[in-house]
């Protein structure tokens, strides 16, 4: 299983980035996958997760509004579009394959812990 996560950057508040994510070494189609992020000195934290059924996505209170999940199964990447970013925003983004249904995911860690080097997010003025 391998993930490699781009499109991270320094941003100022209010702004926007999109984060992609490339997947192989297992079927991508057949999963549940999420966004998790890591502030420093802080645990991983569930951004967002879609399912593999019908595309229904899912969305931590803190973000919801702001991000959208996407996925394309065809090329085996997730992506995450964010706007309106705020600096408590400001952490390494990583995408994870699902070890619970997404559904799952606001209420128990829901991720796998086979994350990939990740993506820096940095929001400031």
């Amino acid at each position: 299983v391998q993930f490699v996560e781009s499109g991270g950057g320094m941003v100022q508040p209010g702004g926007s980035l999109r984060l992609s994510c490339t997947a192989s070494g297992f079927t991508f189609s057949a999963y549940d996958m999420s966004w998790v992020r890591q502030a420093p000195g802080k645990g991983p934290e569930w951004v967002s997760g879609i399912n593999t059924r019908d595309g229904t996505t899912f969305y931590a209170d803190s973000v919801k509004g702001r991000f959208t999940i996407s996925r394309d199964n065809a090329e085996n990447t997730l992506y995450l579009q964010m706007d309106s970013l705020k600096p408590e925003d400001t952490a390494l983004y990583y995408c994870a394959r699902n070890a619970l249904p997404v559904d799952f995911c606001s209420v128990t860690p829901c991720f796998e812990t086979d994350l990939g080097q990740g993506t820096q997010v940095i929001v400031s003025s």
